[in-house]
């Protein structure tokens, strides 16, 4: 790569993609890591050198963002015509996962349950919960109040057990 930046690192394809790669299509072949390194060098200088074309042709066209036709015409004008007919095949691939993944994704079409009574029900359950809520605050509330009865009372029975204790001790003295 041309750049002169310590930032080489931020600008490359991870290396386990481009392993994984190197295993899927040469699978029965030993691959150096010297090989493995130039690589990824020159993916990544691939992949520059055809976003540079690209942004340069979408700039031309007075657009602000690289549409794969522009990336298309990029690969032409770098003469890499024979590839055209692939990354077209591949982009399509692409936009049909695309496509799935954004049908998968939307699970309230996928429920068949309006939207409406998705919110009704949102609201039953937020009900619910607040009703819970309450009701284990005032429940807390009396477990509390019970324990300072109890307190009280513990207290009031020890202080009478002291008067009477202290009461006998009197009428221990007045025998003496």
């Amino acid at each position: 790569m041309a750049s002169s930046s310590g930032n080489d690192d931020d600008l490359t394809i991870p290396r386990a993609a481009i392993n994984k790669m190197i295993k899927e299509t040469l699978p029965n072949v030993r691959v150096a890591n010297d090989a493995r390194e130039l690589v990824v060098n020159c993916c990544t200088e691939f992949i520059h050198l055809i976003s540079s074309e690209a942004n340069e042709i979408c700039n031309k066209s007075e657009k602000k963002t690289i549409s794969p036709e522009h990336v298309i015409n990029a690969l032409e004008s770098l003469g890499f015509g024979s590839y055209i007919t692939e990354v077209k095949d591949v982009l399509q691939e692409c936009k049909t996962v695309a496509l799935k993944r954004r049908k998968a994704n939307s699970r309230l079409e996928n429920l068949g349950i309006p939207e409406e009574e998705l919110l009704r029900q949102q609201q039953e359950l937020f009900a619910k919960a607040r009703q819970q809520q309450a009701e284990l605050a005032q429940q807390e509330w009396l477990q509390m109040q019970q324990a300072a009865q109890q307190a009280q009372l513990a207290a009031a029975s020890a202080s009478a057990g002291q008067q009477a204790g202290s009461s006998q001790d009197e009428d221990d003295e007045d025998d003496i």
